[in-house]
């Protein structure tokens, strides 16, 4: 660490390293930019006694130089626990390209438009906006002057490009799955609020129709920003069930978190699962690889979303005429610990 001229520290400057070595600025700016000029062994030399001194790049600074930015923002919602596992891998997908991520946070008190218009003043190449509806999502690309696309759900539109697993299927895959095991008393719960819940619900429904059965589904409401809105339908709907005169013997979800506080309530109320009732949830998020939650669901693979919401973001920014497309990633059926065949008494 420098010290400035008031003797108090200050971050050490390409300057700083400049004089350390007794080379020109120009030097140095040149070889922490990877331009060309500069001999292999200066090139070290700089670069360790940027270490030494602790140097490290102004990347604001660095960025407003370029002509073209290199900078995809992505907003997401910390409470929901796919969305990290996403942008987890959309830094690599980025890096590959020659791009760097900014992240902006929509949360109970932040709304995905202030967390967008935030994006756009670091003057962003394009925005990748994980978990807002198809009319939250047009309208933040209405305003915007550049790409946007959508992780989670959307369907074509001239807005804004869209990443999403094939709910519907998905859900189709944990209904022949319980039918398969023996179960004709299927309950669905329904998060309404969730963005993808309509794809997801009817697929339970075609499903349960093709195979002759009868629906059943528990409609819950709420406020989808909350953190603990999936952990709470689930939990809701729990309790609507217990309050029947008979169980079903299984119930899918259309998300882990809901499948929890589905199973914490029902277990907290003698039923046994998966012995009694058993539980499907979709996503296989971290919480249904638990050992103590040993949840049966569908996964969409968060790579594979990833990956594909930067290229689409960056596709669009090297083509400013390639109209807005869509990518719909597959999902595969997770058997654990929560399904097994209906209950049958001795």
């Amino acid at each position: 660490m420098a010290d400035s001229d008031d003797g108090s520290p200050r971050p050490p400057t390409m300057a700083d390293i400049a004089a350390h070595l007794g080379v020109s600025r120009q030097l140095v700016s040149l070889v922490m930019r990877d331009a060309p000029g500069a001999s292999k062994e200066t090139r070290r030399r700089v670069r360790e006694a940027a270490e030494e001194l602790g140097f490290r790049p102004h990347i604001g600074a660095s960025s407003l130089r370029r002509a073209r930015s290199m900078d995809l923002g992505v907003v997401f919602a910390p409470a929901h626990s796919t969305e990290p596992e996403i942008i987890e891998h959309i830094y690599p997908a980025a890096a590959a390209l020659g791009y760097n991520v900014i992240l902006s946070a929509q949360t109970a008190t932040r709304s995905t438009n202030q967390a967008a218009e935030e994006l756009l003043g670091h003057r962003c190449a394009a925005l990748i906006a994980i978990g807002p509806d198809h009319e939250i999502l047009r309208a933040v690309a209405q305003r915007s002057p550049v790409p946007v696309v959508g992780v989670g759900s959307g369907r074509r539109n001239p807005y804004y490009d869209f990443v999403r697993s094939e709910g519907d299927k998905g859900i189709a895959k944990a209904v022949t799955h319980l039918v398969e095991l023996g179960h004709q008393q299927i309950v669905y719960v329904d998060p309404a609020a969730m963005p993808s819940a309509a794809l997801r619900r009817r697929g339970y429904e075609r499903t349960m129709s093709r195979l002759g059965l009868a629906t059943d589904v528990l409609d819950m409401t709420g406020d989808y920003t909350k953190g603990d809105y999936f952990e709470e339908v689930g939990s809701a709907a729990a309790r609507s069930l217990l309050q029947r005169g008979s169980l079903p013997t299984a119930v899918v979800a259309p998300n882990d978190n809901t499948a929890v506080g589905l199973l914490q309530i029902l277990c907290r109320n003698g039923v046994r699962v998966p012995e009694d009732v058993s539980i499907t949830g979709f996503d296989d998020a971290p919480i249904a690889r638990l050992s103590s939650v040993d949840l049966t669901t569908v996964r969409q693979d968060p790579e594979l979303m990833g990956v594909a919401a930067v290229d689409a973001a960056v596709r669009r920014v090297k083509d400013t005429e390639l109209k807005p497309g869509g990518t719909v990633v597959e999902t595969s059926l997770v058997v654990r610990g929560s399904t097994a065949a209906p209950f049958e008494p001795r």
